[in-house]
């Protein structure tokens, strides 16, 4: 075979496999093409514009406006429990009845000796006007006279003294019938029936007030300073709350929003040197009396002016070590993340005080299928809602 035979067979080879990878090549590229993914399907939405406040939180604990302790007067034996255990109490209402019996004797003797007293205060009178009608020095010397007026003050002071004694036995006969002080929830019995109690030394119960209740907290030093520089006047500084009149709410610890409103009525007199924090307390209403003394809670005090904020879900916040970003959607449905600053959470709703504007669309479900500058496929979150309604109603999830 000659030479350009074989050079023609050669190039019609290498033409005919070049022809075979291109077409291999471009089969490729149409696989790829067909495999690529679609965009992730994301919900979108605008921050909500609300008015909030700024606010501060404390964990302090409830007590009671009056807790008192119930100790019997006069010493005895216990005779009578007149209460339930944990039972609301009026002030008045009947608690405890000492033995009655030695102290009506005493009050009885004690009202017999000022009749005797009386006697000789009446025998002493006519004695001294006797001698007072008397002519003086022939037929009663001086000193008798003086004598019979002795008598007669002694009389007088006597009689005064056995009614100061009358009044003390009633008042002890009295005190055998112990009452509520104050209105309140009555805690256990703390003697039994039939025990000796001693005056003033014997605990027989304890009551604390319910309704309104205290709350007290501790705050710092800093935010004390910035709480009373907005005193409204001189006036309002000098008053028991020092012009904290702030709003205030509160929750308790199986609760999730502030649903408790109160107002503060004292702040301590003194900053304590090895916390540096002062106490404060505050006020609420109690009617149900769910909230009982020694409980925790976390109060929320609105240290500024309704001001209008941006919000978002708290769940569309992302966190990159120590900063916080959202994603937003452009028009080119490209993801791109904004480095904002959190405000407090109101109502599941995260306050942005810096970093977003109004009018940005933030991805608020979808987080986790999106990735920092690829596109995805937004759908507003009103959309959304009414997508998946529609599914459920066909019997489907919706994408």
């Amino acid at each position: 075979m000659s030479s350009l035979v074989r050079l023609f067979l050669s190039s019609a080879a290498l033409f005919a496999l070049a022809v075979s990878l291109s077409g291999c090549g471009e089969g490729d590229t149409k696989a790829k093409a067909a495999e690529a993914p679609p965009a992730p399907q994301v919900t979108v939405s605008k921050p909500t514009k609300k008015f909030v406040s700024d606010n501060d939180e404390y964990v302090g604990r409830f007590v009671a406006m009056d807790y008192v302790e119930v100790r019997a007067r006069v010493s005895g034996y216990l005779d009578q429990i007149r209460f339930t255990d944990g039972q609301l109490v009026k002030k008045g209402d009947p608690l405890f009845t000492i033995d009655r019996r030695p102290f009506e004797a005493t009050l009885d003797q004690s009202k017999a000796a000022i009749q005797q007293a009386e006697a000789n205060l009446a025998f002493a009178n006519a004695d001294l006007a006797r001698g007072e009608s008397l002519q003086k020095g022939t037929v009663i010397s001086q000193q008798t006279l003086d004598q019979r007026t002795q008598a007669k003050r002694v009389a007088e002071a006597n009689v005064t003294a056995q009614k100061a004694a009358t009044r003390s036995a009633d008042l002890d006969l009295q005190f055998t019938e112990l009452t509520a002080p104050v209105s309140g929830r009555i805690g256990d019995r703390r003697v039994s029936t039939g025990n000796l109690v001693t005056g003033n030394t014997t605990l027989l119960a304890t009551i604390a007030s319910v309704d309104p209740i205290r709350f007290e907290f501790t705050m710092d030093e800093a935010s004390y300073l910035r709480y009373t520089r907005g005193a409204a006047t001189v006036a309002a500084a000098d008053s028991a709350n020092r012009g904290l009149a702030l709003p205030v709410k509160l929750k308790l610890i199986d609760e999730k929003d502030f649903s408790h409103e109160g107002k503060i009525d004292f702040v301590d007199n003194a900053i304590d040197q090895s916390s540096g924090t002062i106490r404060g307390r505050a006020e609420f209403a109690n009617p149900e009396g769910r909230l009982t003394p020694g409980m925790f809670g976390r109060i929320q005090l609105a240290v500024s002016a309704p001001a209008e904020a941006l919000l978002v879900p708290d769940n569309a916040v992302a966190t990159e070590q120590v900063r916080k970003f959202v994603y937003t959607v452009g028009a080119d449905n490209v993801a791109m993340p904004k480095y904002v600053t959190l405000g407090a959470l109101v109502g599941g709703l995260r306050v942005i005080t810096a970093g977003l504007d109004a009018n940005d669309s933030v991805i608020v479900n979808g987080l986790m299928r999106v990735r920092p500058g690829a596109k995805v496929s937004p759908q507003q979150a009103s959309e959304a809602k009414t997508a998946d309604s529609s599914a459920r109603d066909a019997g489907v999830k919706a994408n």
